[in-house]
């Protein structure tokens, strides 16, 4: 089953338009989880406030998209004990910013989600925000998170199919005209369903995180933006040598189905006014690395199958995967380099959020206006 649906990146004048606009999407990618990967002393936190001032002035600076991971683990599975949902807490972010697009991280298998469920609150958020939220779909690669609800992990490839089903009847619920009535190869079913007020610029912005095939044909038919990690390891020369032809397999799925998709990555930047001291402030970031929650659950996650390096166990650790290491100028060279390879965008991560983000608005943003990268 299929249903189209107009792609807010589609329609003039939508948020999503607007922001597809810019040569570099830039994104900040949250940290909703108390994640304590450096005893550095720094600002960041997991609590709501100091992740909707992070929102904030990415918002001001112009920045596009704001999005976070959200995990399901038993107690001692994260760094720390705290994580925020992303679903509650990027939806509530709505309320508080004017244009930057927020990005709800969903794993929509898992325990009571019912399409009609999703349909409503999607729309609800989408008026809220004027347009401006999205959602990250995620099936779950971890056993341990479907066991937290009660059930055995779905096969990898059977877990897409399944979203691809969800979304189906999400869609269909965002674009009918009247009552609508379902029963397909799953367990949810539907008898005159309804959705009002449908979403404002045809449908929220649809996002999933892959490197598989299932996943990548999954993006082609639905994503509006794929989240895709360097084959070649975190180390900046070798992700420039090895997402061309990544880019390309994205690129080329989408256009099977007569779309157009665009990547994100996510690098950590660690940026000082010379070369020397932003490799002497990565190197105290790893020389001061720890680890306390448990990562070793079982996972048959795809996405970093195949790198050529293990940095993102053993790098940087603050939440990207690849790293940007080098000052002002040659931040905006990489970055600069990362475009040419064809990724569309970028989701920012730090070691220190707040105060991090501000120097990379004040130093590194006008030199990407310069650049060309920026409008």
């Amino acid at each position: 089953m299929g249903h189209a649906i107009i792609a807010p990146g589609d329609i003039s004048g939508s948020p999503v338009a607007e922001a597809f606009r810019q040569p570099l999407l830039l994104g900040v990618f949250l940290n909703l989880q108390d994640m304590r990967r450096s005893t550095l002393p720094n600002t960041s936190t997991w609590t709501f406030d100091y992740n909707a001032q992070v929102v904030r002035t990415a918002d001001e600076l112009g920045f596009e998209l704001a999005f976070s991971r959200t995990q399901w683990l038993p107690k001692g599975g994260y760094d720390g004990e705290a994580s925020l949902d992303a679903f509650v807490a990027l939806g509530a972010m709505a309320a508080i910013t004017r244009r930057i697009l927020l990005i709800s991280t969903v794993h929509v298998l898992y325990g009571p989600w019912h399409p009609l469920h999703f349909a409503k609150f999607g729309a609800t958020l989408d008026h809220i925000s004027k347009g401006r939220w999205g959602v990250n779909i995620v099936t779950g690669h971890r056993a341990i998170e479907h066991e937290m609800f009660g059930a055995e992990r779905i096969e990898h490839d059977r877990r897409y199919a399944l979203a691809g089903e969800f979304f189906d009847v999400v869609q269909r619920l965002w674009a009918e005209t009247e009552n609508f009535s379902y029963e397909g190869q799953s367990s949810w079913r539907l008898k005159d369903a309804w959705v009002t007020p449908k979403p404002e610029y045809g449908r929220p912005l649809l996002v999933n995180a892959t490197g598989s095939p299932a996943g990548i044909e999954f993006a082609a038919r639905y994503s509006d933006l794929v989240f895709i990690t360097s084959p070649g390891g975190a180390h900046i020369d070798s992700a420039l040598e090895t997402l061309p032809a990544h880019i390309r397999q994205v690129h080329e799925a989408a256009a099977v189905h007569g779309r157009r998709v665009r990547t994100l990555i996510n690098p950590v930047i660690v940026c000082r006014e010379t070369e020397r001291e932003a490799h002497e402030h990565a190197r105290e970031i790893v020389a001061h690395s720890q680890r306390t929650g448990k990562h070793d659950y079982d996972s048959d996650a795809h996405a970093w199958r195949g790198r050529k390096d293990a940095s993102h166990r053993q790098g940087l650790g603050i939440g990207g995967n690849i790293e940007i290491i080098g000052s002002p100028e040659q931040v905006v060279d990489q970055l600069l380099a990362l475009k040419k390879t064809g990724i569309d965008g970028v989701q920012l991560s730090f070691n220190d959020f707040q105060p991090d983000l501000e120097y990379f608005g004040a130093r590194i943003l006008p030199l990407l206006k310069q650049a060309g990268l920026r409008l």
